[in-house]
């Protein structure tokens, strides 16, 4: 331990100009054995502090380290544990308290008495030792600080503080007289002894006069006793009488004690009155309901806008009153009791009547809406329920006091009015669309016995029906594509119009006009349902007190009501809904309401595409746009979401429409009797497209177009190329040739642009296959001719020099004449007359392309001629041989032909 303490002071303290006095090897008491040491030091220089340092052996070696110090002022207690037994055990209460155990109880009593003379020597407050044995704390003399060296020489075994100090340093007052004392005797610092015995003799002089001054003072002193003994007496007189004084006092005090308790009492009784009437007047002012509102929700008349009012004001009164909050005890009260009996039979009374009469005014309004169907009938247009809902919106006040009061009535007149609304409403829209019908299949005769009778409509039902027979057979067996044949180049018209024939109605009779028509029926319907649906789903959120805003957009799920059962959860009377719920509630609400228009709707949409396939370009368009609008207002609503739902049919429709197309391209049938021209589906490609272009332009879902502008395209160019390998009467390459610029010349005047590629490739097309019929057809005029030369390029091919040709024998001079003989310019003009006669026979009026090809014609033929001339010039040069004809001969005949023809 010694050398432990040496190494601490070497290390730690003296760097610190420190002293170490003390020191205990120490762990935490309770806990994992981490041994420490407990320190206490003095520093060197003034003022002194005193200080509590433990220091910690290092992790990362064997040097000691500072871990914290704590200022001996700081300590409160030092408790010892046991005073009696050997305890290791002790604490230091600073500003918490520390459990220590030491590694002997020597140690931690050598370290507890240095801390009590460390604290008698320098503290001023006393630090309390609890259960430190009295030999730790016997007195010891100070020790000095100047006769303890300073340095790293000094002892620090602590043997420097027990060293006793027996000088006392004299005041300044004992100094003084010593002084005087030793003026008075100049010799007492050179002869002691003298001024010794010189104080001895004064002090004994002193002693007489004490002794004399005790004696002359008796007389004086029995004197003071008998005055004494009189003060006695005196003091047990004044005793008696405030002994009788306090007696007196005493029934003084019972009596006041009667009085305060007296006037506690009735200070009490005061507050109790005070607070009893605090609470009856509490119970009169919140629960007492004015006879004028009782009478009003017993007699008040729920048909007048005063009368509703009062209804409306005396059912909030009765709301506050049953919903005050009764203090503690209240309810136990039988007037408390009875007062809220009297309410709740109230409220149930006036919920009746309230719910009776809403269930009148909701039959009432179905018979009076019946009698305007008539009127509405004659026109596209639905009855207008505002001056309803303005009616009823006069009860939104008391409906929300019914669905806080009692939920189940509440609920109950919501079901009422959606069997009475849905049953009105699917009376107006079915009658609504009949008319529709009547007017897209313009039946008038139909339509004015509608107008007489709109509720005995069997005649236009029947119709309907007779319309809707097939609706799911579109490209039936009777379309005219599968027995379509190529005629003559006048029939393009009838031929093109057969294509449009996607059901089974004559493809005559459809026009723009008729077109026209049934987009502006189509639209005035969903211009007629939407505000319809929007001002119901509206009046619903404001009548029923329905949250209708939703705070987050995203898909809808809807559960129908198809059976008509309770459409929301049961609740509790005044148990609100929460607001999801409530979007549900007013989402089934609607669902239940106009059940009937998806339906019809659908239905509408089967009669127009079976009156012409491409109404459903029509539909699709303004189905998008009503969609779109309704999901910018609310996507969850239920027109969104029933728009949403019928434009998936439409979508449907219009994809089987495509589909139907590009079948019926490839079920076309050519005839092998008269040239093909221009293919029907291409004639039909272009109306569909010009059409649509028209249709679509600015619309919302112009991605579906493209889709199916691809799908047409690609269908067109397949099976044009496959009804140009089948045909006989007219050249694959003519067939070709035409079709594609025809694809060419619509495709570059519509500009559409998803279909460049398209373009480009109908174009290249064109090129190739009229280059192809050209170099065909021109083989035949010069036929020798051309078979003579093809030999001397084969011979050159071979190896043969080009001027030894004529060397050989079946191609020498001579046979060279003879062949250009054959063709003189008579000749050859006739031949061109005939190539002309013939491609007129293979073209087509429609698309104008003979002087174009002709052209092409006159064009390759001189490239011929100069190829043949060319040759006789390298073959046979300085022969003199040349053709009968020339350049100039050919541009007249070719000139000559076009314009005889």
């Amino acid at each position: 331990m010694t050398a432990i303490k040496h190494a601490l002071q070497r290390d730690i303290f003296t760097p610190n100009d420190e002293r170490l006095l003390s020191i205990v090897n120490v762990c935490k008491a309770g806990k994992k054995k981490k041994n420490c040491f407990l320190c206490a030091t003095v520093t060197t220089e003034r003022p002194v502090q005193v200080k509590v340092v433990k220091v910690k052996k290092s992790d990362k070696g064997d040097f000691y380290k500072r871990q914290i110090a704590w200022a001996l002022r700081d300590l409160a207690v030092v408790d010892a544990k046991d005073a009696i037994k050997e305890n290791p055990e002790f604490d230091l209460h600073f500003e918490k308290i520390y459990k220590w155990v030491a590694s002997s109880t020597a140690e931690k009593n050598a370290f507890i008495s240095c801390i009590w003379k460390l604290n008698q020597r320098y503290l001023r407050k006393k630090i309390d030792f609890v259960n430190v044995s009295s030999q730790l704390l016997e007195e010891l003399p100070k020790v000095t600080e100047e006769s303890v060296p300073s340095g790293e020489n000094q002892s620090v075994t602590g043997g420097d503080e027990e060293a006793v100090d027996e000088y006392q340093e004299l005041n300044a007052r004992e100094e003084q007289d010593i002084e005087i004392m030793m003026e008075g005797c100049e010799y007492a610092i050179s002869n002691a002894e003298a001024f010794a015995e010189r104080l001895s003799r004064e002090l004994q002089v002193l002693d007489g006069a004490n002794i004399q001054s005790i004696m002359a003072s008796e007389k004086q002193v029995n004197i003071l006793m008998k005055l004494l003994d009189e003060a006695l007496k005196e003091v047990d007189q004044i005793e008696l009488k405030l002994s009788s004084y306090e007696e007196m006092l005493q029934s003084v005090k019972e009596q006041m004690d009667q009085i305060s308790e007296s006037n506690h009492l009735i200070h009490l009784s005061n507050t109790n009155n005070v607070k009893l009437l605090s609470e009856i007047e509490f119970l009169v002012n919140h629960m007492d309901l004015a006879k004028g509102h009782i009478k009003a929700l017993q007699e008040g008349d729920l048909s007048s806008s005063r009368g509703i009012e009062a209804c409306t004001n005396a059912a909030d009164a009765l709301l506050q009153c049953m919903n005050v909050a009764l203090r503690p005890g209240h309810d136990m009260l039988l007037a408390v009791e009875q007062q809220q009996q009297r309410f709740s039979d109230l409220r149930e009374n006036f919920a009746r009547r309230l719910a009776s009469h809403l269930n009148n005014v909701f039959v009432q309004q179905g018979h009076d809406q019946s009698s305007t169907l008539a009127q509405h009938s004659i026109e596209l247009t639905l009855p207008n329920h505002h001056p309803f809902h303005r009616d009823l919106l006069r009860y939104a006040k008391l409906m929300e006091w019914l669905k806080s009061t009692d939920y189940r009535k509440y609920e109950g007149l919501t079901k009422n009015y959606m069997d009475y609304l849905s049953r009105l409403y699917e009376r107006e829209i079915k009658d609504f669309f009949e008319v529709a019908k009547i007017k897209m299949t313009g039946t008038t005769k139909e339509s004015k016995k509608f107008a007489t009778l709109p509720r005995k409509e069997s005649a236009v039902k029947q119709e309907t029906e007779s319309l809707h027979g097939s609706s799911g057979k579109l490209t039936g067996s009777t379309s005219s594509l599968n027995k379509l044949s190529v005629q003559s180049s006048g029939n393009r018209r009838s031929q093109s119009s057969s294509l449009l024939d996607m059901g089974n109605m004559s493809a005559s009779d459809l026009d723009v006009a008729d077109r026209t028509k049934f987009d502006k029926i189509f639209e005035q319907v969903l211009s007629e349902l939407e505000p319809l649906c929007l001002a119901e789903q509206d009046f619903i959120s404001k009548f029923f007190k329905l949250q209708q805003h939703q705070s987050m957009p995203g898909t809808v799920t809807e559960a129908e009501d198809t059976d008509g059962g309770t459409l929301s959860r049961q609740h509790n009377a005044g148990t609100p809904l929460p607001v999801s719920s409530e979007k549900d509630m007013i989402r089934q609400m609607m669902i239940k309401i106009f059940r009937c228009i998806e339906p019809e709707l659908n239905n509408l949409i089967a009669l127009g595409d079976k009156i012409d396939s491409f109404n459903s370009l029509y539909m699709l368009v303004k189905m998008s746009h009503h969609v779109w609008t309704a999901q910018n207002v609310d996507p969850a609503s239920f027109l969104s979401t029933t728009l949403g739902n019928v434009l998936v049919t439409i979508k449907r429709n219009f994809d089987k429409c495509i589909s139907n197309q590009i079948r019926q391209m490839e079920e076309v049938k050519i005839s092998k009797k008269s040239k093909v021209g221009i293919l029907p589906f291409v004639a039909e490609f272009e109306e569909f497209a010009g059409l649509a272009e028209s249709i679509f332009k600015n619309a919302e879902r112009r991605g579906d177009l493209d889709k199916a502008y691809t799908k047409l395209i690609r269908g067109v160019f397949v099976n044009v190329e496959k009804v140009a390998n089948e045909s006989q009467k007219t050249p694959r390459d003519v067939v070709m040739m035409e079709n594609f610029h025809h694809i060419f010349a619509t495709l570059s005047r519509l500009k559409i642009s998803c279909l460049e590629a398209e373009k480009k490739e109908a174009k290249q097309k064109y090129t190739d296959h009229l280059q192809s019929y050209v170099i065909y057809s021109l083989g035949q005029p010069l036929e020798k001719l051309n078979h003579f030369f093809e030999g001397v390029e084969a011979r050159v091919a071979q190896g043969i020099r080009e001027e030894e040709v004529s060397y050989q024998l079946a191609f020498n001079k001579q046979e060279l004449r003879k062949v250009i003989k054959e063709y003189p310019g008579k000749e050859v003009k006739k031949g061109l007359d005939n190539l002309y006669k013939k491609v007129d026979k293979h073209l087509c009026e429609e698309e104008n392309l003979l002087q174009v090809v002709w052209h092409s014609m006159q064009d390759e033929f001189i490239r011929q001629y100069k190829h043949f001339e060319g040759l006789i010039a390298r073959c046979y040069p300085g022969s003199g041989v040349t053709m009968e004809f020339t350049i100039q001969d050919i541009l007249d005949y070719c000139s000559s032909i076009a314009q005889s023809h």
